[in-house]
């Protein structure tokens, strides 16, 4: 793939550094704090610390090996690479993939897609793919089985990510503040640990309704803090303790550990793949910074950091073996006395950052899956006008917040919230790994062997860690299975529902003839205004116009078919929001906007999106003539379709201006206002009303302002003219509401998800975002029965 995707631009040292240092706050917060319970997890009664060392210092091989060969080596060095022109995580795979492979579940793909900018950044010559490549390729488009199992696959370890959202937060901020356990009697202990875990945690959703951007300055040095402190606490126990600690480094002690201790040994690993907990938001968070920045914070801070305090641990507990009689194996213990509380205070500040991180990639993830059609529609809120990509979304915080306190309250300890986070981690890291396999075939081109041997290594580390954590079931590692049946059952029953819906709309749209029969009045009075119908179809004329006119005896003189979608790429540039073009013939004034966002994407208020909407209709009507340069051809469809840009990209196309004047003094009329010293004309439609009894009334005028070069014609002044008569009158907003059920002889397993399932998620979901904004009096919804 080519890297140019990552940094469209190259960056200055200063510029990459400083997002190197930033990155510490909202990437590292998780990873950084698991040395809080890493070794606790490790020795909870699966294995004991012995006189011999063997099993501390087995434990501390396995963390050295296991941060070396995942974060480092595989995410760094490799996945990182894999980005989706410079978005990361499990969706952006995905996307890659269907772009590739054409293997996408969106229902309204177009030929047009593929001319986005977005989708050429990464294009490669198909000649540098080989024979097995090619066939792997043909294969998975060929097979809808295989399309449906790499999209069960995403949605698998997107739920493990929002599983993490919740076990992560809830064993950071237990274990950084079970150091209280050191000052006080256990009795005591018992009821404060958790009291105070549950209103830190309280307090950490409350405060995401107000985004990060207030506080997130603090994040970075919140968590360079923490990285000294565990940093030079650990290189004061490695001197002061066992200097020869460093020895543990080599594999043959793991080899030694499970020689010794077994089963025990192995079941333990579920406690010691905590110490890669976090890993993945390295990917995930690719975004919203570089390849270059991530890469250097890790390796010359987070790395060195981590290693320095595992061996800071290992080495007083290898001088500490009757410590486990009193307190449990954990990080205080290794903590001088002297500087345990303000040691106390920063790890406590470092896991609430942590956690702020998991859930805002929780919140983005969710966005992702809901703008590729994956999960109900949510209300999502901006809390940053600056700074992409900082959301909220009520519904799922109050959800996370009432999950993290089940689990903190139920649990209790570290052991089984360990077990549960575990599996989530692992099972994400595997998902990973198998998606990058087909990357390096179907994007990168590169040998087959080349992508087996990647799954064969990784995935056999991965799966090890998988079996471990697994087989503790019962001890708390059915947490993010039922969470991830739970998120998965509701997001494949949305995709279903939302897919079998499409394709009624696409059996029952209506044929242009029947349209051209109607003749350009369509049959009924066509009153002033312009009438907006929001459909899922990008081609056709959808049943819900033809419900509408058959029931109903007028309509708009200006009718706009709107199909809002989203494309599998994270951006769309402003200059290639909307396809606009013409249903029927020309004098019908009937015609189609399609609205194009990537799953990144920020959709714009309502007021700025309807002045967009209205300008690139018009720039459509003066621009027709140029259609064989500027616009390209739906060849599915036989429909012709113009790229147009958002006012704010296309400066040189039509810009609509409106003032107030006083409707006595209107007249009906059109003029071309030409400047010598502007390149540009003023069209300007004003309405007939011959009236003095109202002075003070103000009337809404709108004008066209049209670049002078080249001219437009006659046809298209007047087309012009009547657009802005309609906007003038007013839009009215026309919205299907669908009661989707499943048809007569369907089976019992249907009728549940369509008539129950997708039925309770589509009542209980948001409108289109559009749609929010509308004022309910120009607001219209048609009811119909969809028998899917």
């Amino acid at each position: 793939m080519d890297l140019e995707g990552v940094i469209p631009k190259k960056e200055s040292w200063k510029t990459v550094l400083t997002l190197a240092y930033q990155s510490l706050g909202v990437v590292y917060g998780d990873l950084s704090t698991s040395p809080l319970y890493v070794y606790k997890s490790a020795f909870a009664e699966d294995i004991h610390h012995s006189d011999t060392n063997e099993e501390i210092y087995g434990v501390l091989s396995f963390v050295f090996w296991t941060l070396t060969l995942i974060p480092l080596v595989k995410y760094v060095f490799i996945v990182l690479r894999a980005d989706d022109n410079g978005e990361g995580g499990t969706f952006a795979l995905y996307s890659l993939l269907c772009r590739h492979a054409r293997v996408c579940f969106l229902p309204n793909c177009q030929l047009a897609d593929e001319e986005l900018s977005e989708y050429k950044k990464d294009r490669i010559v198909s000649n540098n793919r080989s024979f097995l490549g090619s066939s792997l390729k043909s294969t998975l488009e060929k097979h809808k089985i295989l399309q449906k199992l790499l999209l069960v696959l995403a949605l698998i370890g997107t739920c493990m990510v929002i599983g993490d959202g919740v076990l992560t937060p809830a064993i950071s901020v237990f274990s950084a503040v079970s150091g209280l356990e050191l000052s006080m009697s256990k009795e005591q202990h018992r009821y404060v640990e958790v009291p105070a875990a549950c209103a830190i945690l309280i307090f950490l959703f409350a405060l995401q309704h107000y985004g990060t951007n207030r506080v997130g300055f603090l994040f970075a040095p919140v968590v360079i803090t923490w990285l000294l402190c565990i940093s030079v606490i650990g290189v004061y126990n490695i001197f002061y303790w066992n200097p020869d600690v460093y020895q543990a480094l080599s594999p043959y002690y793991m080899y030694k550990f499970l020689k010794k201790t077994r089963r025990g040994g192995w079941m333990s690993l579920g406690g010691i793949l905590l110490c890669i907990t976090g890993s993945e938001a390295m990917f995930a968070d690719l975004g919203h910074f570089s390849q270059l920045s991530i890469k250097i914070a890790f390796t010359f801070v987070v790395y060195p950091s981590l290693i320095l305090a595992y061996m800071g641990q290992a080495a007083y507990l290898s001088k500490h073996h009757i410590i486990e009689t009193d307190y449990r194996i954990g990080f205080y213990v290794s903590v001088p006395e002297k500087i345990r509380w303000p040691v106390l205070a920063i790890a406590i500040l470092a896991a609430v950052v942590g956690s702020q991180a998991i859930i805002t990639g929780t919140f983005s993830i969710i966005k992702q899956c809901s703008a590729l059609g994956c999960f109900p529609r949510v209300k999502i809120i901006h809390t940053s006008s600056k700074i992409h990509g900082q959301i909220y979304i009520p519904e799922i915080n109050w959800t996370l917040m009432l999950l993290c306190l089940a689990v903190t309250v139920g649990f209790r300890d570290t052991k089984r919230m360990g077990n549960a986070a575990g599996l989530a981690v692992i099972t994400v890291m595997l998902v990973t790994t198998c998606l990058m396999s087909l990357v390096i075939v179907l994007c990168w081109h590169k040998s087959v062997f080349l992508a087996i041997l990647f799954v064969f290594f990784f995935g056999s580390i991965e799966a090890f860690y998988f079996s471990a954590s697994l087989i503790k079931f019962l001890e708390g590692a059915w947490v993010p299975i039922a969470l991830a049946l739970i998120f998965s059952a509701i997001m494949y029953v949305w995709h279903y529902g939302t897919l079998k819906k499409y394709e009624f709309d696409v059996q029952n749209k209506v044929s242009i003839n029947w349209l051209v029969a109607l003749g350009p009045t369509l049959g009924i009075v066509r009153v002033r205004g312009i009438g907006l119908i929001h459909t899922e179809l990008v081609s056709g004329i959808p049943a819900i116009f033809s419900h509408f006119v058959t029931n109903l005896p007028a309509f708009h003189e200006v009718v706009v078919f709107l199909c809002i979608k989203s494309v599998p790429v994270p951006h769309v540039s402003p200059k290639e929001r909307f396809l606009v073009g013409r249903v029927g013939p020309k004098e019908y004034r009937l015609y189609r906007c399609i609205a194009r966002y990537g799953y990144r994407d920020i959709h714009k208020d309502d007021l700025e999106f309807e002045n967009d909407l209205v300008c690139s209709i018009a720039e459509f009507i003066r621009s027709e003539r140029l259609e064989s340069i500027i616009g390209i051809e739906d060849l599915e469809n036989d429909e012709k379709m113009t790229v147009i840009g958002t006012l704010s990209s296309n400066l040189e196309g039509v810009r609509k201006c409106e003032d107030g004047e006083e409707s006595s003094e209107m007249v009906e009329g059109i003029k071309m206002c030409e400047d010598g010293d502007q390149d540009s004309s003023e069209i300007i439609c004003t309405s007939e009303l011959r009236e003095t009894k109202s002075p003070e009334r103000l009337r809404k005028r709108v004008r066209f302002v049209v670049p002078e070069s080249p001219r437009i014609d006659r046809d298209a002044k007047e087309e012009l003219q009547e657009l802005m008569k309609a906007r003038e009158a007013g839009m009215a907003f026309i919205l299907g509401h669908s009661y989707v059920r499943a048809k007569k002889g369907s089976s019992l397993m249907k009728r549940i998800v369509i008539n129950l399932g997708y039925d309770f998620l589509r009542r209980n979901s948001r409108g289109p975002t559009y749609a929010f904004g509308i004022p309910h009096a120009s607001t219209l919804e048609v009811g119909m029965i969809y028998q899917v």
